[in-house]
């Protein structure tokens, strides 16, 4: 049974400890400005969102868990599915999230509307495990909220690595531009993604 993500308890816990790194990395990979469109998919109670605002103001947080939003440390927040993006085509310059695409089922669908509401030019910061066994890295979660390690693997839905990611990429325009595997408290990999100027589909709508 996968899990619901509809846990005030699930929300709680987890309360990350890389903030100031992931800040680090979203000025790194990303650079994003004062006037840039920013959104965090996955963004869990806000403390990551609060403080990529402090470079660009205009950073939009959403979360499926509507727990986090009633919990958040930041305003604002939304309830939102990353398969599901209720905002316009191209609405944003830059779009990050960190250790959440390895929880989404359908993963195509969630980078087809990454794709699909960032601008043309912009990029996706994605920093994900990087696993030997899939659900290895969440199984003191799963027993903390659960209470059997099994349903880790619940919990990470897909075990990634830049390669098997080419894969979800397919049907978007979205293109890796860059990967690196980091040695923290866990290994990860940490990916950026470009969308070309002008992509293959809107060449096609345009004839």
């Amino acid at each position: 049974m996968l899990i619901s993500y509809q846990s005030r308890r699930y929300a709680l816990l987890n309360t990350p400890i890389e903030v100031d790194r992931h800040f680090r990395r979203v000025c790194d990979f990303l650079a994003p400005s004062p006037s840039d469109h920013v959104l965090e998919v996955g963004c869990g109670r806000g403390f990551l969102t609060r403080q990529v605002r402090q470079v660009a103001p205009a950073t939009v947080g959403v979360d499926v868990n509507p727990e986090a939003v009633a919990n958040a440390v930041a305003p604002g927040l939304r309830v939102m599915d990353a398969q599901h993006l209720a905002f316009a085509d191209g609405h944003f310059d830059k779009i990050y999230s960190f250790h959440v695409i390895e929880h989404i089922l359908n993963l195509e669908a969630a980078l087809l509307e990454m794709d699909r509401v960032l601008k043309p030019g912009g990029r996706i910061l994605l920093v994900y495990p990087a696993e030997p066994i899939r659900g290895l890295y969440v199984v003191p979660t799963a027993i903390r909220i659960y209470g059997n390690p099994l349903r880790a693997r619940d919990l990470h839905v897909h075990r990634l690595s830049p390669r098997v990611l080419r894969r979800f990429l397919r049907a978007t325009s979205l293109h890796i531009a860059s990967s690196a595997l980091h040695l923290l408290l866990t290994p990860q990999f940490v990916t950026v993604l470009t969308k070309p100027v002008s992509s293959a589909r809107q060449i096609a709508e345009a004839v």
